[in-house]
């Protein structure tokens, strides 16, 4: 059996790679990055792969079309498409297109997915099998699929980084896992950083670590507007020497220290793992917006005076089970996807039709290809489709805004979706191919 993994960013990187990893021995492996905005630098990429099967020097670099041939002329039975969802979209398409012998197709998220979206599924309507990482995970997709009839299977896997049995030897760091999406706003980035400023000020003799996913050039999954770099040089030029900003692999901050404290990254999920307690800021709610309503019962949500008191936690045991910790003998993934494998093999696995977005014909697909690939699509049309869709795209969201000011409100408002999935991008009709 081979299989291979396409994959855009670090985060997607670690997670193709680590599933490529728990494929059952004898299964011929390999993975390829697509190239975008998001490429991993080398740092990156061996971060990534520290602990998989996928050795760094035989991962190569492809524009979209390089791909597409290669696997089309590799013939795997299995490509596992790990990128952010509009180009997942793209890539499955492109790949399904080229090959003349279907391989089964499978795709998901690196790390937390709820609150579960439907476009998380239309962007990856024609993947076969997706992987989920919580039994919570896995019900509400299903219930999502059962609810707007999609066909797709379901897979329960372990997230890539919580090693069974594996404890953090300890230590005296505070290590504050940031991200690029929440809290989105500078005044709140602001002053959240204050109060790691305040906690380094009042534990001299302590590290507070702001752990970030890129440093200086590097590119990251989700792009990011006020790095924490950057607002500690601007509003705290006189911050303690024991405040620090630090890459680097996010178990080897985790072996340092004594408490992990974040808005909603999956390095609680790793924290949790290694009995390292934990703090969920609170703070600026707990909603889909702010992606961290999974940890309501964990027993781990708390505010600004938590943190200035060390106050962490340990996570509800009656809310793991359900919540990542099902434990490595619970996992479905090579089960469901052995068997779709046996089913394509036999000619019994249909193709799954596209769901398409919106109008807009070939100059839609243009845009839609150029905002997934960014400046790796040097195609004219692409340039053209954003020369005339950029303006038209704002006024409709200036008019959609318009429009929600003015009118009188009958339902509440619904969150923004500023996960992996937030960018609203729409396809044209095509044969054998639905709208939802």
């Amino acid at each position: 059996m081979r299989a291979i993994a396409i994959a855009d960013s670090d985060s997607y990187v670690k997670w193709g790679a680590a599933l490529l990893s728990r494929l059952p021995g004898g299964w011929d492996v390999e993975l390829v990055i697509v190239r975008t905005a998001k490429l991993p630098s080398k740092g990156q990429l061996s971060t990534a792969l520290r602990g998989t099967a996928v050795e760094a020097s035989t991962v190569r670099a492809l524009d979209l079309a390089a791909l597409v041939t290669h696997v089309a002329s590799e013939r795997p039975d299995v490509v596992i498409v790990a990128t952010i969802g509009p180009l997942a979209d793209i890539v499955i398409e492109a790949v399904l297109d080229a090959s003349d012998r279907r391989p089964v197709i499978v795709s998901g998220m690196p790390g937390i997915a709820i609150p579960a979206r439907r476009k998380a599924l239309v962007y990856r309507s024609q993947a076969d099998l997706i992987v989920m990482h919580s039994v919570t995970e896995v019900t509400r997709f299903r219930q999502i699929a059962r609810e707007n009839h999609l066909e797709h299977e379901f897979g329960l896997a372990t997230l890539p980084f919580l090693e069974e049995g594996r404890r953090s030897v300890g230590g005296t760091d505070i290590v504050f896992a940031a991200q690029a999406l929440v809290p989105r706003g500078r005044e709140d980035r602001v002053r959240l950083l204050g109060w790691l400023v305040e906690l380094a000020e009042r534990t001299p003799r302590q590290r507070v670590v702001v752990k970030v996913r890129a440093t200086g050039a590097e590119a990251q999954t989700h792009a990011e507007t006020h790095g924490y770099e950057q607002l500690l040089a601007e509003d705290f030029p006189g911050a303690p020497a024991n405040l620090v900003v630090e890459g680097g692999p996010m178990v080897d901050h985790l072996d340092r220290a004594a408490g992990l404290v974040t808005v909603s990254s999956t390095a609680a999920i790793e924290a949790i793992s290694l009995a390292v307690p934990v703090i969920i800021i609170d703070s600026f709610g707990v909603s889909a917006r702010m992606i961290n309503q999974v940890f309501t019962g964990s027993g781990l949500l708390g505010g600004s005076s938590a943190l200035l008191a060390q106050d962490f936690r340990l996570a509800e045991p009656e809310w793991l089970s359900d919540n990542y910790f099902h434990g490595l003998g619970a996992d479905t993934w090579v089960a469901v996807l052995t068997e779709l494998v046996e089913r394509n093999t036999g000619g019994r696995l249909p193709a799954r039709p596209r769901i398409i977005r919106g109008p807009g014909g070939t100059l839609r697909r243009a845009w839609d290809r150029k905002r997934a690939l960014g400046s790796a699509d040097r195609s004219l049309l692409g340039y053209v489709a954003l020369a005339i869709g950029t303006p038209a795209r704002s006024l409709v969201l200036g008019l959609s805004g318009l429009v929600t000011l003015t009118a009188e409100p009958r339902v509440a408002p619904q969150p923004l979706p500023l996960n992996d999935e937030a960018a609203e991008l729409g396809e044209n009709q095509h044969p054998a191919r639905r709208s939802l």
